[in-house]
C-alpha cells in the first residue's frame, strides 16, 4: 500500500500575507503539518510531497527536512487555480519518481492544522473499508444550518430566504436535517479519483471525518491570534 502525503502551500495568500509561514505560537504554521506528515510517514511507510511556488516557503519547509525539486508551475499558482488540478500535477511528478503508483493520496491543508495522527488514521479507515468511496474529508458541527438560518438573496425577486428549504417551515435549529461545515483540516483520496473529471473533492461516493474536536481554518488575522491562545495556553480540547 503506497499513500503520498501531500502539502500544498502557494506563496500569494492576500488574506493573512505570508501566512504558510507566519509564525503560529512560534512556530512557522507549515511546520505544523510538517510535523504531524512525519507521525503518518512512519504509521504508513509513506512519502511525502510539498508543492509550492514560494521561494521562502520551500526555504522554510527545508529548515524542518522537508526537501523536494518540484516547483508549482505558474498556471497553478493563481487565485483561480483549483486544488484537484494541482494535486493531479504533484500526483504525477511524485509517481515519476517512484516509477509507479500510489494508491492513496492525504491532503493536509496548511491553514487548518488543528488534527492529529488519530483523526488521520480514524479517517483512513472508514476510506479504507469502504470500496466504493472515492474520497473522504474532515468536518466540523457547523455553527449555522442552511435549513434553518443561512439564507441567500433570491435573484427574481430581489428578497430573501433560506438557502435550502423544505415543505413545513423549521421551528428550531435542533429539528433541521444535520449538515457538517467542512473544516479544511485534511483530505484523502483513493488513486483512482484523479482518473476521473472530477474538479472537486465532492464526489456521488464521497465520506466525511467528524472532527469531534476544537478545529477551524485560519482566513484572517485574528483567527491567528485566536488559535495562537488555544495552543499556548493549553485550551485545545485534544493532543496536536
Amino acid at each position: 500500500m503506497n499513500i503520498l502525503i501531500t502539502i500544498c502551500a502557494r506563496g500569494g495568500s492576500k488574506g493573512i500575507p505570508k501566512k504558510n509561514i507566519k509564525p503560529l505560537n512560534g512556530i512557522p504554521l507549515i511546520y505544523y503539518s510538517i510535523d504531524l506528515a512525519k507521525k503518518i510517514s512512519k504509521q504508513y511507510n509513506s512519502k511525502i510531497a510539498l508543492s509550492t511556488d514560494d521561494i521562502d516557503i520551500l526555504n522554510t519547509s527545508k529548515k524542518n527536512q522537508l526537501f523536494t525539486d518540484y516547483i508549482r508551475p505558474k498556471n497553478l499558482a493563481h487565485d483561480n487555480a483549483g486544488k484537484v488540478e494541482t494535486l493531479k500535477d504533484l500526483i504525477e511528478y511524485e509517481e515519476k519518481l517512484l516509477n509507479g503508483k500510489y494508491d492513496y493520496i492525504l491532503d493536509l491543508d496548511v491553514s487548518s492544522p488543528l488534527r492529529n495522527l488519530d483523526d488521520i488514521v480514524n479517517g483512513f479507515n472508514i476510506l479504507n473499508n469502504d470500496k466504493k468511496m472515492l474520497t473522504l474529508f474532515s468536518v466540523s458541527h457547523p455553527n449555522r444550518n442552511p435549513y434553518f438560518n443561512v439564507v441567500e438573496k433570491n435573484e427574481s425577486t430581489g428578497y430573501y430566504e433560506l438557502v435550502k428549504k423544505l415543505k413545513e417551515p423549521i421551528q428550531s435549529r435542533q429539528n433541521a436535517p444535520i449538515v457538517f461545515d467542512m473544516n479544511s483540516s485534511f483530505y484523502w483520496y483513493k488513486r483512482s479519483f484523479f482518473d476521473t473529471n472530477f474538479k472537486s473533492p465532492i464526489t456521488k461516493n464521497t465520506g466525511i471525518y467528524l472532527i469531534d474536536h476544537i478545529c477551524f481554518d485560519l482566513d484572517h488575522n485574528k483567527d491567528f491570534l485566536f488559535m495562537e491562545y488555544l495552543i499556548n495556553s493549553n485550551k485545545l480540547d485534544f493532543e496536536l
